[in-house]
């Protein structure tokens, strides 16, 4: 789109404070207007015209729009964390949970009181804010555990084969086969908690007693199991093992409000994991869709139900497979009308694919750097993202001083605002993490840490298959002690018919012979004749 040129806005010529607005400019006007909204708005900064700053006009949000999305982009060090922190802050103030995804670990300082000092006094009175140091409700989440926080878990059940496909890079067949190993883990009652119960199915639904689990469906090839070993392996060498598991995350507590009826500010603390892209990518594909899955339809509202914050959002994209890229899309196009609204805090915008890029309304650019060709073809780039302005863009992106950024946003009526030059405000909260001890008692004060701290490892899948693995095993052993002795006795009776007879001894040669038995025969019979005689008292006859 093509842009007008018009003046630069230089960042070290501020309007000093309490100066009135220099005389109306028409472009002054027209930009003013389109940001002056009639319902509730969280307030950004003032206008920047001509190397000036107008503490008059205001620039703003509408708290209604956002739910449609928005892009916090900017070289290091133009401010992009302090942005987030003030939206974040004003969100929080008007009763609007939030969700901030903090890669580097400095806006854990969000829950204390800012630091007043002369540079905040300063930036307060040039852009007409009444600065009050303010701490807001906040709780400290980690990825299972990984690092400072309140663990958040989910089970491979809830997640799901679709996410677990996509995450896993799967290709259709493969998906379709994982399909099926959810279908009948679900159906025989194995609970997949863990990667390991995911693990122990794949492996017995190959094995010689398993394969016939499947036949009648398709079944589960040894290649295709292979793949999905291999790429269960490669996911938890990225630390994914300790994100499954139980107690699983409610993540309804992510829409809790304090009570004071201020939003509560869900802080999930990255820096151990911010090396662990895909296990990064892995949670908010299945935050997002929990979400996504569990809230009504409620369109249109005066202030979304929650807003999340990702912060260094490259590192999302990345390397990200074309089906996470689709699924990220779809989500945040749908998940607008369930009352949530996202995000997406990075260095250029040509680091968010083209498709989410479209769904992102609200536009927060701070300065950009053009050292380099390739610098020079990415600002010229994110200039034709903008709508037609009176600004020489081009010259006033790489102007911009620190805290200061390009605004547009989308109006009550949902069209974008005039392009506006901004001197944006200073958060009220610390800026900058709060100390490691203060973190650990702000976690282990929560009311949620004894609910989700201890992991939990009931019996599940694993268990039950190396269970009837282990009495399968003991019961064939069983039979098979059982085969070797009935072998063995067999054996031992057919050796004992076969074995020759012993030779006689003396004894017996001399008693079997034919001279011993007669003679024993003739001894038997005179010997009979006496015992009767004497018996029955007759008398041996005389010669």
């Amino acid at each position: 789109m093509s842009q007008s040129t018009g003046p630069a806005v230089p960042a070290d010529s501020p309007e000093p404070p309490g100066a009135p607005d220099p005389d109306p400019d028409p472009a002054v006007d027209a930009i003013a207007a389109g940001y002056a909204f009639t319902g509730p708005a969280l307030d950004l900064g003032a206008l920047l015209w001509e190397g000036k700053c107008l503490p008059g006009r205001q620039i703003r949000i509408p708290l209604s729009m956002l739910n449609r999305h928005g892009l916090v982009a900017g070289a290091t060090g133009t401010g992009k964390t302090k942005t987030l922190q003030l939206v974040a802050e004003q969100l929080s103030a008007n009763g609007v949970p939030v969700f901030l995804a903090d890669i580097k670990g400095d806006v854990s300082g969000i829950s204390v009181p800012g630091a007043a000092n002369e540079r905040t006094a300063a930036r307060a009175g040039e852009v007409a804010q009444e600065w009050e140091a303010t701490g807001y409700p906040a709780e400290f989440y980690s990825l299972g555990g990984i690092g400072p926080g309140i663990p958040v878990r989910a089970t491979v059940t809830a997640f799901g084969p679709v996410l677990m496909s996509k995450v896993l890079q799967l290709n259709q067949t493969q998906e379709q086969s994982l399909g099926l190993i959810f279908h009948y883990a679900d159906s025989k009652g194995l609970e997949l908690i863990d990667l390991k119960d995911l693990r122990a199915v794949v492996a017995f639904l190959v094995s010689d007693k398993g394969k016939p689990e499947l036949k009648g469906i398709g079944g589960l090839s040894t290649v295709t199991a292979g793949v999905i070993l291999r790429a269960l392996t490669a996911f938890e060498q990225q630390g994914a093992a300790e994100f499954f598991g139980e107690p699983e995350f409610d993540t309804s507590e992510l829409l809790r409000t304090a009570a004071d009826g201020r939003g509560v500010v869900s802080v999930l603390e990255l820096p151990a994991v911010q090396d662990k892209p895909q296990l990064f990518s892995t949670f908010l594909m299945w935050l997002l869709a929990d979400l996504y899955g569990g809230l009504p339809e409620v369109g249109d509202l005066e202030r979304p139900k929650l807003v999340f914050f990702f912060d260094e959002a490259h590192l999302l994209f990345n390397g990200a497979s074309k089906a996470f890229l689709e699924s990220i899309t779809q989500t945040v196009r749908l998940i607008r009308s369930k009352g949530i609204g996202v995000f997406f805090v990075t260095q250029t915008p040509k680091d968010v694919p083209a498709d989410v890029l479209a769904q992102l309304g609200n536009r927060v650019q701070h300065a950009l750097r053009a050292f380099t060709p390739d610098d020079a073809k990415a600002l010229r780039a994110t200039v034709r993202t903008f709508p037609d302005s009176p600004y020489d863009l081009e010259e006033t992106l790489t102007g911009l001083g620190t805290g200061e950024a390009v605004v547009t946003v989308l109006s009550e009526n949902g069209a974008p605002t005039p392009v506006a030059a901004t001197r944006l405000r200073a958060p009220q909260s610390l800026m900058g993490p709060v100390d490691a001890e203060a973190l650990e008692r702000a976690v282990k004060s929560s009311l949620l840490y004894s609910r989700y701290a201890e992991p939990v490892d009931r019996e599940s899948a694993y268990e039950k298959i190396t269970a009837e693995q282990a009495a399968a095993e003991a019961e064939a052993e069983a039979a098979a002690a059982a085969a070797e002795a009935e072998k063995q006795a067999k054996e031992a009776a057919k050796a004992a018919r076969s074995a020759p007879k012993p030779e006689p001894s003396l004894a017996e040669q001399v008693v079997g012979s034919g001279l011993f038995r007669s003679l024993a025969r003739s001894i038997g019979t005179q010997l009979g004749r006496e015992i009767s005689r004497s018996v029955f008292g007759t008398a041996r006859r005389r010669r």
